[in-house]
């Protein structure tokens, strides 16, 4: 079994800017690609962004992208989102995702086997 937590989340004005972190502990292993979605209220979860296990390629939703940075820390388990130029239309629960070793890295949600609990983004207009 794999755990991950979410952190940093919270309520931000727009334009402002807010870092994700998920820290991955248990039976992880190190070549794992992870991914970050969101749901916002009366919303299917949606992909935001992935990253491989080498950090070598990386993945946005077109609504995210040039906005967002997925990244990663291998030597801590943790992934981080860094979200500039926030929107009201952020707003959602972003969680994280973890998936086995795979040659391609998931954007839909039945890719992943782990998941976090979700931690509560707010942008306020």
């Amino acid at each position: 079994q794999v755990q991950l937590v979410e952190s940093g989340g919270g309520l931000v004005q727009g334009g402002g800017s807010l870092r994700l972190s998920c820290a991955a502990s248990g039976r992880t292993l190190n070549m794992n690609n992870r991914g970050w979605f969101r749901q916002a209220p009366g919303k299917e979860r949606e992909f935001v962004a992935a990253i491989r296990w080498s950090g070598s390629s990386t993945y946005y939703a077109d609504s995210v992208k040039g906005r967002f940075t997925i990244s990663r820390d291998n030597a801590k388990n943790t992934v981080y989102l860094q979200m500039n130029s926030l929107k009201p239309e952020d707003t959602a629960v972003y969680f994280c995702a973890y998936q086995r070793f795979n040659f391609r890295v998931g954007r839909a949600e039945s890719e992943y086997e782990y998941w976090g609990q979700g931690t509560q983004v707010t942008v306020s207009s």
